[in-house]
């Protein structure tokens, strides 16, 4: 682990990068640098009803979302679960998992990403997903085969139905 490369600071609620990443939001504000590579926080806004992203399960990574308003889905294997305001869902590596705003209203959860690292897939697909357009199928899956992590597309239309919700860049 490296020594960390940062000193003590506020970050506000409306500091750090920001971008979208298809159907929800993502603002950074932790990375692996500033920790010594022991974790990542991330904020996620999504809107109501919103799929946050395919089936799919990290290789290196835990993930641990802490729900801060909104009330939030997440498929974790073969269990659904739901987790309100001051709920933490835990999403350990190797399992597939995905999560979705479950509500009528905006939610908003923190993600944080132990160990750090996989913050850099979000970074490559705000940038890739601004582009304009579809992106590139095979660009896709180098970004997910460089970080680990493993993406089951067919889902989309099977989670979408199933949990009545909407994904892609034009939910709002």
């Amino acid at each position: 682990m490296t020594e960390s490369t940062t000193t003590a600071r506020v970050l506000g609620p409306n500091d750090g990068k920001a971008g979208r990443l298809g159907s929800i939001g993502v603002r950074f504000m932790i990375d692996g640098n500033e920790t010594g590579g022991g974790f990542s926080l991330v904020e996620h806004p999504m809107p109501p009803q919103a799929l946050a992203a395919p089936l799919h399960r990290h290789t290196r990574e835990d993930e641990y979302s802490f729900v801060l308003e909104g009330r939030v889905g997440a498929l974790l294997g073969d269990d659904v679960v739901y987790g309100e305001p001051g709920d933490l869902i835990f999403k350990p590596r190797g399992q597939w998992h995905t999560f979705w705003n479950a509500g009528a209203e905006p939610a908003r959860i923190l993600e944080m990403i132990s160990p750090a690292g996989f913050e850099g897939y979000f970074e490559e697909m705000v940038d890739l997903l601004q582009q304009g357009g579809p992106p590139d199928p095979g660009a896709l899956a180098d970004v997910a085969a460089r970080y680990g992590l493993e993406v089951d597309l067919a889902s989309i239309p099977r989670l979408t139905e199933e949990y009545g919700l909407r994904f892609g860049p034009t939910v709002q």
